[in-house]
């Protein structure tokens, strides 16, 4: 029985997300650009704000 060769990690990735644009639309990668765009926010407060902390 002979063993199929593997596609590159990038040919799957770019398959996969053009299978699933076709079936549910922009509406999950506008999803996850928004959720990253929040945490990176917070993340970005966080560091900047800790640098204000005072130990009086």
């Amino acid at each position: 029985m002979g063993h199929l060769p593997h596609p590159p990690a990038s040919a799957w990735l770019t398959e996969a997300a053009d299978v699933a644009a076709k079936e549910q639309g922009a509406g999950n990668l506008l999803r996850v650009v928004l959720i990253v765009m929040v945490l990176g926010s917070v993340l970005m407060a966080w560091f900047l704000l800790r640098g204000y902390k005072r130990d009086d």
